[in-house]
This record gives C-alpha cells, structure tokens and sequence, in this order.
C-alpha cells in the first residue's frame, strides 16, 4: 500500500451509545476535556453530548487537520459539521517518531491500539503535542454558528468514541496516516525489538479440542430503523474531472439501503418487500439502461441526477418516467413488457386464447384487438400485455401513451379489471362490441 493511501479514512455512523460514556481511554477523555476547556457555551457542548447519545452523527470522515460528519437535529434538518487541529510540522513528527522506538514497548503499545502515556508525556515535553489542548479544536459548522454548537461538539463525542478503538486515528488527524507512521517506525527500528511475532498457528486436531473453551459468538446485531448517512462529500477538495459529487453521494445512499435490506434478510430470514429483481437476475446481470431505472427508481424525479440517469439510459426525462413506472410494478419483468413488442405464435399463443376465452363467459367477454403480446379491449382505454412467463400485465391510456396500470396476474379478467379499476364498473365491457381475437 502506498503510504498516502490511507490519509482519510471513513467510519460507519456508530449506534446510539445509551447509557454508556462516551470515553473509556485516557486518550478519549482527554480529547473531550479539550472540547469542554474551548467550548464557551457549557450548554452546547451538553446538547452535542445528547445528539451523539441518540445516534444522530453519520459517517465520519477523518483527515490530516479536519473531521466531518453530517449531524442530524431532533426536527430532521441536517448540518454538515466539521473540526480543525493543527498537524504536525516535518521535525515535530521526527522528534515523535524518534521518541516512540526509545522505549521498546511503545511501538508493541500502538500496535495494539494502545497510547502510552509516557510517550504522550515524553513527547509534550519535547514540544510536540499530540493531544488538543484549549482552543487547539476549531469548529465549522453549516448552521453558521462561530463558536462550537450542538453539532462540532457531538462530532467531537463521536470522535472520543472512534478515539477508544484506534489511536492512530489521532495520529491521521495530526498529519501521517498509519502506514505512514509504521513505516517510518520501522525505518527507526530495524526491526523492532519487541513487535508481536506472526502467529505459527496449531495442530487443527488441537484447534477441534479446544473447540468447547471458545468463547460464545456475539449476539447478532439490532436492525436499523433507516439505513447509515453516508459522510457528506462537501469539501474544499474539487472533484476529479469527470466526477459528480451528487452522483456518488446518490449511489453510496443506495449503498446503504442495500446493506440494510441485506442485514434485513440475514436476520429476518425473508427478502424485503420491493425488491423487485427477478429470481436468479442480480443487480450485477442487468444492462446499463436497465441499471440506470433501477437507480432513478430510488431518486428524487426533480434532482439533476435524473437527467444523468436518462442520458445514460438512451431515454428521455419523459420516457425514463415511464421506464421507472414500469419498473415498480414489476422490476426487471415489467420494464421487458414497457419496451418489447413480440409475436405471440405457436403453444404460446394457444395458451394464451386458452386464457382469454375462459376468464369470461362468452357474453361478457370483451373485444380484444391483438399486435403481437399487446391486447387492447376496443372501446375502453384498457390494455393487456403478454409477458414471456404467460402473466398478464395491464396497461392504461394516458394522453397519447400507454403507461403500466399495476403488477401481473395470471388471470386475464383480473388484470384488466385493474387497468379499468377507477373508470367505472368493469362489468360494462359486456357492451362492448366483440371483434374477436
């Protein structure tokens, strides 16, 4: 890996933290007192704490000198929220660097995801301040507030809690990422002294024994009421050409519905309602076109984006309406019957006059005008379309198009009754004349 690979890295919105503190390290408490000294309203800080508590930060997204994340108010309205330290200078890193491999089990220490204090200590009295002191966490928050609100200071609560887990998150913050700071480390160390050995592994017949001394696996974990925030991709770095920013925050939202249905049917043991791809068809099998109504199924019609989606589709705005239309009611099946006109002919279509001929009795059926799999009941603005797996779809003139009126149904009657279903009484297609197939 190249070692500025890794100078931003991104957590998953964390769970609401109940009754739990929001530090448990030293390293953690001493980052939130940093928040507490610079903050001049207590009061903010308390309802950022609260915020934070209730799982209201998304995605945090880390960097040299900066964290954000898109934090959620109690009224739903969401401010992008973000807080700046210092990074260290060239020879503030080195005198660090040189400090850290002094003491042979500083760099065990980091490995383990640890911080050791003296070499925090060590350090500061070298000039070089890992941890924020008073005033060192300067806010930025969309809701124009100058001093810390409610929203840097619970991006600075989720921040103590990621701090728990990984010190080196700290240290990403100051400047070097962490294949940066190993790197350099062992470059120091050559090699180091009391790094943890690669495991050798055991006997697997003495792994087996030892099966019933294993600890228990993890309870599963809660589904989400609404699927994670992605982190907001509102920063000062341009876009590469080419990129949209919408666009790729658009799909990482789908990304994250999708790993919540995904998790939804692990633990629920069924798929989600409206997941309407075809069994067997997976999301990786469908054609572009048919990818882009997929996505425009799940926007906003007014967003740019669609206007993306349909060029990318070959459709106009107009066609990809009706295109997502389709798609609704029947996925990767209903959009096939939207745009493929087939002759129906052999078994297939004595199966289908089979159908027709016994969903009415002969003086109630309707007059039926075939093209191909398209039946239309002369007289009314109702349509049946034949799908390849024998169901019927209805459709329903609008203007001067016909447009999807519901999903399939194997019977005939049924779905027409559907296409007709707020035009009146569907028994008054007895009246129509009969032309026959």
């Amino acid at each position: 890996m190249n070692r500025h690979d890794d100078m931003e890295r991104t957590f998953a919105a964390l769970p609401p933290a109940g009754g739990r503190g929001f530090a448990e390290s030293w390293w953690g408490r001493a980052w939130l007192r940093a928040l507490a000294d610079t903050a001049l309203d207590a009061e903010q800080v308390r309802t950022g704490r609260r915020l934070a508590r209730a799982g209201a930060v998304g995605a945090v997204s880390v960097r040299p000198g900066r964290i954000t994340a898109v934090v959620q108010d109690r009224d739903g309205t969401r401010h992008r929220a973000d807080v700046l330290l210092d990074v260290l200078s060239d020879d503030q890193w080195d005198r660090f660097l040189d400090l850290a491999v002094e003491r042979s089990g500083h760099v065990a220490a980091l490995l383990d995801r640890e911080m050791p204090s003296h070499l925090v200590e060590d350090a500061a009295a070298a000039g070089v301040e890992l941890l924020p002191g008073t005033g060192d966490l300067e806010p930025e928050c969309g809701c124009g507030a100058w001093d810390h609100c409610g929203h840097t200071a619970a991006l600075c609560h989720q921040l103590a809690r990621l701090l728990d887990q990984d010190p080196f998150v700290l240290l990403l913050m100051r400047g070097r990422g962490e294949r940066a700071v190993l790197d350099d480390l062992q470059a120091r160390a050559t090699p180091f002294a009391d790094a943890p050995s690669q495991a050798e592994g055991v006997d697997a017949v003495e792994a087996y024994a030892g099966g019933d001394i294993l600890p228990p696996l993890p309870d599963l974990p809660e589904l989400p009421e609404e699927p994670g925030v992605p982190p907001s991709l509102d920063t000062e770095v341009p876009p590469a050409p080419g990129v949209g920013p919408s666009a790729l925050e658009f799909l990482a939202a789908r990304a994250a519905e999708d790993a919540r249905r995904l998790l939804a049917e692990a633990l629920l043991g069924e798929p989600e309602p409206g997941v309407l791809l075809e069994a067997g068809v997976s999301e990786a099998e469908l054609t572009p076109a048919q990818d882009a109504v997929r996505l425009a199924s799940g926007s906003d019609p007014d967003s740019l984006l669609v206007d993306r989606l349909a060029h990318g589709s070959g459709r106009n705005r107009a066609e990809l309406t009706l295109a997502v239309r389709a798609w609704q009611q029947g996925g990767v099946a209903g959009l096939s019957v939207l745009e493929e006109q087939w002759p129906v002919e052999g078994e297939a279509l004595a199966r289908a006059r089979a159908a027709l001929e016994s969903a009415w009795e002969d003086d109630e059926r309707p007059a039926l005008r075939a093209r191909g799999n398209r039946w239309t009941a002369v007289g009314t603005p109702g349509q049946l379309r034949l799908g390849r797996d024998g169901r019927w779809w209805p459709y329903r003139k609008e203007g001067s198009r016909w447009v999807p009126a519901g999903e399939a149904d194997r019977d005939p009657a049924a779905a027409l009754a559907s296409a007709l279903s707020d035009l009146g009484d569907p028994g008054d297609l007895v009246d129509l004349v009969k032309e026959g197939l």
